[in-house]
């Protein structure tokens, strides 16, 4: 298997590198976190305009027909940045999910809105009984007539607050915890009976809890097929741990190299950290864990992208493993740092809390470890 980026996924890489560099520096980010929206719009907009936003999408619904690890190189950069626009939540889970399921006439009025950047989306899958499993639903939709009538509440709702449209889980049939028996539903986020309750998560970033009561959608507005919903919404899920371990391998690299940088700098005993040889070997374990990590990252991804029978399970130990590297590069990197490495002032905390957040986002380590070995 070829590891590997082509020669259009490194000019990709650069050229979200040097927008990157050139917009995003810890105190511009902490600035947009406080804001209204909790991102730029502008910088929105410029990512419409580079042709980021429809990298993902075929040719046929006008976006670039870009891959899986196209959408990889981005999440990687992101990462680096801890951009705070919402990509994973508009075009990685809601967009994706619309690209592969959704009918002629769902794709021909919401794609082209997020890929020149005017529409945003996110899904709402989580409950609180749920515990990361997916088919754990007790939102219901109840059948009237040619409609369809939710009522429950979602939680941790990505950017919810900015979306205009979200992709809801209901239980139509069958138990609260059966795969069978579930359907999704593309929702206005203005529709009558929704009511949220925002805040900020502790990464930054934006969630809302959605309670929706006796709202009412119309049948075209089904995404897939009635009651067989648990295979869009897993998919969903793949891709977004996909995008979320890319992120990840990016937030590691910084870490990693801030700490080399750092320990070259700061002297103890007349002499730099870095040359003490059990802080070596540490730093040398860093990046260990990053590089198995991106490793395995290209390796679920294309696996994916190949509907390989290996993917699901690589997908487990891929956030198994994002997860234990998260949390063993994030402390050593705020360790080494010493108590400054959890300031504000210092971006190692945001993002060690960001890599944090990851872990827990569509299960965290531990339940992919149950679903690994089970």
């Amino acid at each position: 298997m070829d590891l590997s980026y082509t020669e259009e996924q490194n000019l990709l890489r650069d050229s979200l590198q040097k927008y990157i560099e050139d917009n995003y520096d810890i105190s511009q980010r902490n600035k947009l976190t406080k804001s209204d929206t909790g991102y730029s719009a502008t910088n929105w907009q410029q990512f419409a305009d580079l042709g980021w936003l429809g990298m993902a999408f075929s040719e046929a619904d006008g976006g670039f027909g870009g891959s899986a690890v196209d959408t990889m190189v981005m999440m990687e950069e992101f990462g680096k940045g801890l951009v705070v626009e919402p990509f994973l939540s508009t075009v990685v889970m809601f967009g994706s999910a619309i690209s592969e399921f959704g009918s002629s006439a769902q794709k021909e009025q919401l794609i082209p809105g997020i890929i020149d950047g005017t529409l945003l989306g996110t899904v709402a899958y989580a409950e609180l009984q749920a515990h990361h499993d997916l088919e754990n639903i007790e939102t219901t939709a109840t059948a009237e007539g040619d409609d369809f009538i939710i009522n429950g509440t979602k939680s941790v709702v990505l950017h919810a607050a900015s979306a205009d449209q979200i992709i809801v889980s209901t239980r139509t049939s069958g138990a609260s915890d059966s795969k069978e028996g579930i359907s999704l539903f593309i929702v206005d986020a203005a529709s009558n009976g929704i009511s949220r309750t925002d805040y900020p998560t502790v990464d930054g970033l934006r969630a809302s809890e959605i309670t929706f009561a006796d709202v009412r959608v119309s049948g075209d507005q089904l995404l897939g097929q009635l009651d067989q919903g648990y295979t869009v919404l897993n998919k969903i899920a793949n891709r977004t741990i996909l995008a979320l371990a890319a992120e990840a391998v990016g937030a590691m690299e910084v870490l990693y190299k801030d700490t080399i940088a750092y320990t070259k700098q700061r002297e103890q005993f007349d002499h730099p950290l870095s040359e003490f040889q059990v802080l070596k070997h540490r730093m040398t374990e860093m990046f260990m864990e990053y590089s198995l990590s991106k490793s395995l990252t290209m390796k679920a991804t294309m696996l994916e992208s190949q509907n390989s029978a290996d993917a699901q399970r690589t997908i487990h130990a891929l956030k198994y493993l994002i997860g234990k590297a998260s949390r063993f590069v994030g402390q050593n990197a705020v360790q080494l740092h010493g108590g400054m490495g959890m300031t504000e002032e210092l971006r190692i905390a945001h993002y060690f809390k960001r890599l944090m957040v990851i872990d827990s986002q569509f299960g965290n380590m531990d339940h992919h470890l149950e679903k690994f070995v089970a």
